[in-house]
């Protein structure tokens, strides 16, 4: 496959088949990396995704220190309706995944993703405080329910917690946006296969860190809400983030830091603005025939022009007027080939990224209908009585092990049996997280329909039998989402970095509402004619097994059209 390949094994490319040529900041002015000598970029300090992997650690403890026992703490604490609730931590939750596309934004355009990171950080700690104060303060919550009544928090109450917690919403989706892409620059770019292989350890880590942080927020500073006190809970929570920000401060020195180009929205409009205004031009058949400026002097990224959405190309072609004028560059009438090449990148993309949303529908069972199946089943294992819930921090285990098996075991293995040497790349990667899915849901259903067959027999299944769906999901996972969030930064042009990591979080949110849709669906297609449904209160009475059939189903349809696309795939290549 000309300059991709990357789906077919054997001969697999590098997946940078490129130079890095973003800019670097020396004594606070910005360097061109293409307009020096290679061996003058910082070399890589070890110390600084260090740094990043311990913000991704202790961050995690803090959003979750929040995010995971918010709707326990609005109903226990502030005393609010169940139904508003819901409604508060569903408009929290997705207000959280959707500010990492303004931070990505900010951070691509004006501020750099150092500058993002620190914002944010001040953002996200005074949100932190607010919501620990909130909790700490008398003044600032209603009193205890007594026997008779339950007084609910008053509007000036409520106000100053949810400040806090949409504070705490802003930050973070500036913190989610940056901090990967930042920490992934502290690596020297090119084909150096230590450097190479060191980067994918970090983006391997980096998952691994954040999960981490998810595993400790599930367990003891919940542990500690509920038993202990909110405050402390939340001032463990604080405590994190702070020292997070610190540690991020104190390691400024160490950075390598690259500037933001301009807008690359604008850019994006003004090659589709260009390619309209162009309608009657004809393409010229030689691709050298396009505009592009010198890279000698730009001192920016050059991008190989490709086939694809040939009709782009009109913005880069130069018409008789502009050839008259010495090729005058004016910026809605004429774009450079890169320019252009950026916007055939993101299209390229696009069904890559939709294939992620029907991923995360199913990957978002393991927090809902997962738990619901494990709350029929004998929850006791040996001496211990597990809850449902506790499964995710099992896990969150299996994604750590998971991460071992790889690199120690599979991807060696790949390696040795390839004639090239190569590994398997991050499309092929990607192809077979999704496959695993297929088998996860596979598995899910046959332990359902083992478990209705048991209760007709009046025997209740041992909760140890989702265990191994927990652990297949898992491992899907650690193939498809680090691998999604590595694929994603290296593809994006550089210009995007940013953006385009925020659109693989997207993808998550947008696969929580999707399997939302997905389950109201299914309940309103199946319950009627005064049947129960797939999914009624009392499961022992429905078919979930029926529905985890139909989403393996549906994943083994979204796994087709992801092979298509990426067979077709060409690789991202500069010049």
């Amino acid at each position: 496959m000309e300059n991709g390949g990357s789906w077919e094994g054997g001969q697999r490319r590098p997946l940078l088949d490129e130079s890095h040529s973003s800019s670097c900041y020396k004594d606070d002015e910005p360097v061109a990396v293409d307009q020096r000598p290679q061996q003058q970029c910082a070399p890589t300090n070890h110390k600084a995704p260090l740094i990043i992997l311990g913000f991704s650690f202790l961050e995690g403890i803090a959003f979750n220190g929040v995010g995971i026992n918010l709707i326990l703490y609005l109903r226990t604490v502030l005393h609010g309706a169940n139904s508003s609730n819901a409604a508060n931590v569903a408009s929290w939750g997705g207000t959280s995944y959707l500010t990492p596309l303004l931070g990505g934004l900010l951070a691509d355009t004006y501020w750099g993703n150092y500058r993002t990171i620190f914002i944010s950080s001040i953002l996200y700690l005074l949100g932190m405080i607010t919501v620990t104060s909130s909790a700490a303060i008398p003044s600032l919550k209603p009193p205890p329910c007594d026997v008779s009544s339950c007084q609910p928090a008053t509007g000036a109450q409520m106000f100053v917690f949810f400040s806090g917690l949409y504070l705490i919403a802003f930050g973070s989706g500036g913190i989610r946006s940056a901090l990967l892409p930042f920490g992934a620059d502290q690596f020297n770019d090119g084909e150096n296969p230590v450097e190479m292989r060191k980067k994918v350890s970090f983006f391997s880590m980096f998952y691994v860190c954040s999960m981490l942080g998810v595993l400790i927020a599930g367990t003891l500073v919940v542990w500690i809400q509920e038993n202990i006190d909110w405050a402390v809970g939340f001032g463990i929570a604080t405590l994190c983030l702070a020292l997070a920000s610190g540690g991020f401060l104190l390691g400024t020195p160490t950075y390598k830091l690259r500037m933001p180009t301009g807008s690359p929205v604008k850019s994006i409009v003004q090659v589709i603005v260009a390619t309209f205004r162009k309608m009657h031009l004809e393409v010229p058949t030689d691709g050298n025939l396009l505009y592009e400026v010198d890279k000698n002097n730009s001192g920016l990224q050059h991008l190989a022009h490709t086939d694809e959405f040939r009709f782009l190309d009109k913005a880069a072609t130069i018409s008789d007027m502009e050839t008259s004028n010495g090729h005058a560059h004016a910026s809605w009438t004429l774009r450079t080939i890169t320019q252009v090449e950026e916007l055939k990148i993101l299209l390229r993309m696009l069904p890559i990224w939709a294939t992620c949303i029907v991923y995360s529908a199913a990957c978002t069972q393991m927090n809902n209908t997962f738990i619901q199946q494990g709350s029929v089943m004998n929850t006791r294992i040996g001496s211990f009585s597990i809850p449902p819930a506790s499964l995710s921090s099992f896990g969150v285990m299996c994604v750590m092990v998971w991460v071992f098996i790889y690199n120690k075991i599979i991807a060696p293995a790949v390696q040795r049996c390839s004639a090239s040497g190569a590994g398997l790349s991050n499309l092929q990667r990607m192809g077979v997280g999704r496959f695993t899915m297929i088998i996860s849901m596979t598995t899910a259903a046959i332990v359902e329909t083992k478990r209705l067959q048991g209760i007709k027999n009046g025997q209740t299944m041992s909760i140890a039998w989702q265990l191994p769906q927990y652990f297949i999901i898992s491992g899907s996972e650690v193939f498809n989402y680090i691998t999604q969030l590595e694929f994603f930064y290296a593809q994006a042009p550089d210009t995007m970095r940013s953006i385009c990591t925020s659109f693989a979080l997207l993808s998550t949110a947008l696969g929580n509402y999707l399997s939302s849709l997905i389950i109201t669906f299914v309940s309103l297609v199946t319950a009627r004619g005064g049947k129960p449904g797939w999914i009624p209160d009392d499961l022992n009475e429905g078919h979930l097994d029926y529905y985890f059939y139909s989403l393996a189903g549906m994943c083994a349809v979204n796994f087709c059209v992801y092979v298509v696309f990426a067979r077709k795939y060409k690789l991202k290549r500069v010049i």
